[in-house]
């Protein structure tokens, strides 16, 4: 009878796994540059992750500076946005938290794994629909907290993380930061006097 993965050494190789393709990223990644990278195999890699796709998904889940996981971190740590203000100065300081650097440079690997996961959810699975539907339903419950009804918060919700998910995307292929960071405020100063709740 075959002896099950080692639980230590697999989070050990997703660790290494994150590092590497956050160095490298994902189009040229091919298994055995990255197995001699690790100092493994690449029938070692398969035996604890299935597929390349998985594990690459499974490393990217797991990243503890990812930014829902910081977006979440950064909620507790502010308290569910009382008012139109509150949720104004969570976003600002969110947005803010997508220029550390370390988050920054993560980004062209989330970009090239959802676009994977458009192109073979097959093989990637539903990366995009799950980050997209994630933070949708985020700052849903933050609007319903607001007072609003689940459709109205639904919609608010779609509006604000699609938009600002397009604001981060776009400087990737421009470079243009701080003319992304002048639209997000002016985001805000749109959307902010629609999130009363009897607006």
């Amino acid at each position: 009878m075959p002896r099950p993965p080692d639980p230590a050494k697999r989070r050990d190789l997703l660790g290494q796994v994150r590092a590497y393709v956050l160095r490298n990223g994902l189009t040229d990644l091919s298994l055995r540059p990255l197995a001699r990278a690790l100092g493994t195999s690449d029938r070692m890699l398969l035996y604890y992750f299935g597929s390349k796709e998985r594990m690459v998904a499974e490393a990217l889940a797991g990243y503890e500076r990812r930014p829902l996981l910081r977006a979440r971190e950064l909620l507790e740590a502010f308290g569910t946005p009382t008012d139109a203000a509150g949720l104004r100065r969570f976003m600002e300081e969110l947005w803010r938290r997508f220029g550390d650097p370390d988050v920054r440079a993560a980004l062209p690997l989330y970009l090239e794994v959802m676009s994977a996961s458009v192109l073979h959810p097959d093989r990637y699975g539903p990366v995009l629909h799950d980050i997209v539907t994630e933070w949708t339903d985020l700052l849903t419950g933050i609007f319903r907290d607001l007072g609003m009804d689940q459709e109205r918060a639904g919609t608010q919700a779609a509006l604000l993380a699609d938009a600002a998910f397009g604001l981060v995307i776009a400087p990737l292929a421009n470079g243009h930061w701080d003319r992304a960071d002048k639209a997000f405020h002016a985001l805000l100063d749109i959307l902010e006097p629609g999130w009363g709740p009897q607006a």
